[in-house]
């Protein structure tokens, strides 16, 4: 069941790169809450070897079903935002984008683009209230010996 969501907007960057089998990289950089005063595409800067650009349009969704996959992703050293990306008309588009690190590993698992971005500090702050009110970590059990 969906106990919580937030709009955000993805930011995507080309770079040029020189390689034998591809003239550019894409990827996405990063995450921020889109409090709904942005266009669905929006150039933020090009030259011939980078081009920023940021995408609305998409929502972090909280289900307690993933849980223990917030947690982890909470209480990680550095805590990211996994983005899935498909080309689309030649250019990255984000698909997707969750706070769960087993979704994230199975973003990542897929096949497809996929890449993990720093969360920024509101987005921490929400999955991080949203935890504290819908979810006990699971008492952590010692050795077993027998």
């Amino acid at each position: 069941m969906k106990m919580s969501s937030m709009p955000i907007a993805v930011i995507m960057q080309r770079r040029k790169v020189e390689h034998r089998w591809a003239d550019e990289a894409w990827s996405a950089v990063g995450v921020v809450p889109d409090r709904g005063n942005l266009p669905p595409l929006q150039v933020l800067g090009e030259s011939p070897e980078r081009d920023y650009y940021l995408v609305s349009g998409l929502e972090l969704e909280l289900y307690t079903d993933e849980n223990e996959g917030y947690y982890e992703n909470c209480m990680a050293p550095e805590s990211k935002v996994f983005v899935l990306w498909r080309m689309i008309d030649g250019r990255a588009m984000p698909v997707r984008a969750s706070v769960s690190y087993v979704e994230g590993t199975r973003m990542f698992d897929s096949g497809e683009a996929a890449d993990g971005v720093a969360m920024p500090a509101d987005i921490y702050a929400w999955l991080a209230g949203y935890l504290r009110e819908h979810y006990t970590p699971r008492p952590r059990r010692g050795r077993q010996h027998g």
